[in-house]
């Protein structure tokens, strides 16, 4: 057992701390909602129970099972919170307590603690992003700032779109309730949704000094697993899998022994992972074979063309812009229009792929800028490249992107 970590540096601790809160918020919370039957009553006392862990365990070290001690301490609070409110006649306390004490009830076709939640989130009375956003707060315990990131909007409109939410499931008396199988597919576009958000941001974490959350990675895959083997008939769901594992095999190459950002023409692409490439173009082919294409669908179908390439000059771009233009054609949006600006750039050269990016309406995406000031530079522009690089940097908030972006800044003032 380690022992007790009073002697070690604060911020070790910290980094532990937060470790084990990203790895585990999620599940903690669905098990407390999963016994309380309360949104609100599970994500206080889980928070609570890792306020009180920063106190703990520095003097009395590291508990065998962080997780399961996160998850005791948290519902012994909720216990005693409610207790104490149903003392004074709080009639949805005693409700909660209720459904604690209650006999265990039927699982219903969902049985992943984590996905459970999910479905239950995105329930129809909510508007979907509030769906997304809730989710990705209480499952992916991502902060406020950073959906709001995911979203492009500014944070205290996130935090409203948060407290709406929350009220709107208080006020309209929404339950805990697993759902049928027949509720699955109608709620399937915003779980996918979610899984892809947080598999996102644990693959460009939107702030921190680290490229990567793996964590958050390996979480979003083995949802994506989990749905895939409960819905193995939605081309969908194979094709948000097959897009995570085709992005994730790269994730080793990423980024140099020292934390900085390799952009995908620059990897070393020995080092990505051949079975995750193998297994996702698999699937890709068997999404294909059923033409129902989708927007995951076509994305995996992407970044498989880039896997089939040895070497960046081998890649086929005529292939990719094709794709592109379908996926725009499904889902119009900037973002979309954005990504497809570089495969126009490839094809077409860069001023081409410069006037594909006028008009988005992408002003605080870090990545619209980046994009624009590296066509620039392509164009010999470089007072316009800078300063669109400029405005890159002040949106990211993370180190390793943002010290790329200093450097190619640099190069391109002193020329």
């Amino acid at each position: 057992m380690p022992g007790p970590l009073g002697s070690a540096d604060p911020d070790q601790l910290a980094a532990e701390i937060t470790r084990v809160f990203r790895a585990e918020y999620g599940r903690a919370v669905a098990i407390l909602i999963r016994a309380f039957g309360d949104i609100d009553v599970a994500e206080d006392a889980v928070q609570e129970a890792f306020a009180t862990a920063m106190t703990h365990w520095p003097a009395g070290g590291l508990p065998p099972s962080p997780a399961g001690w996160i998850i005791t301490t948290a519902r012994n609070r909720a216990t005693d919170r409610l207790r104490r409110e149903a003392s004074r006649q709080d009639r949805h306390a005693q409700a909660a307590l209720l459904h604690a004490d209650a006999e265990p009830v039927e699982e219903g076709p969902v049985h992943d603690d984590r996905l459970r939640l999910i479905f239950t989130c995105c329930h129809p009375a909510l508007a979907p992003s509030a769906q997304v956003a809730l989710t990705l707060r209480l499952l992916g315990g991502l902060t406020t700032a950073e959906i709001a990131r995911a979203f492009l909007v500014p944070e205290p409109t996130m935090a409203q779109r948060l407290v709406r939410a929350k009220g709107k499931i208080s006020g309209a008396r929404i339950p805990y309730r697993v759902p049928t199988e027949a509720d699955l597919p109608a709620r399937l576009a915003a779980v996918l949704a979610v899984v892809y958000l947080i598999f996102n941001e644990g693959y460009v974490a939107g702030s921190g000094d680290e490229l990567v959350r793996t964590s958050l990675c390996a979480e979003a895959v083995r949802l994506g697993r989990t749905l895939a083997d409960l819905m193995p008939d939605e081309p969908e769901v194979a094709g948000l899998l097959a897009l995570m594992l085709l992005v994730q095999s790269r994730r080793a190459a990423r980024a140099t022994p020292e934390g900085a950002l390799v952009l995908l023409a620059d990897q070393d692409r020995a080092r990505w992972d051949r079975d995750l490439i193998a297994e996702g173009q698999a699937l890709v082919r068997r999404c294909l074979r059923r033409n129902q294409p989708g927007p995951y669908q076509i994305q995996a179908a992407i970044n498989a063309v880039h896997s089939d390439a040895a070497t960046a000059a081998d890649t086929d771009w005529d292939q990719i812009l094709l794709l592109y233009n379908q996926l725009l054609a499904l889902t119009p949006t900037p973002v979309i229009a954005l990504h497809r600006s570089v495969a126009v750039a490839e094809t077409s050269g860069p001023a081409a792929g410069l006037a594909a990016t006028d008009g988005l309406a992408l002003e605080s995406y870090y990545l619209f800028h980046a994009i624009r000031a590296d066509f620039l530079r392509r164009l010999g522009r470089p007072a316009q490249a800078a300063a669109a690089y400029e405005s890159a940097i002040a949106r990211t908030a993370n180190a390793a992107e943002r010290e790329f972006l200093r450097r190619r800044l640099v190069s391109v003032t002193r020329g």
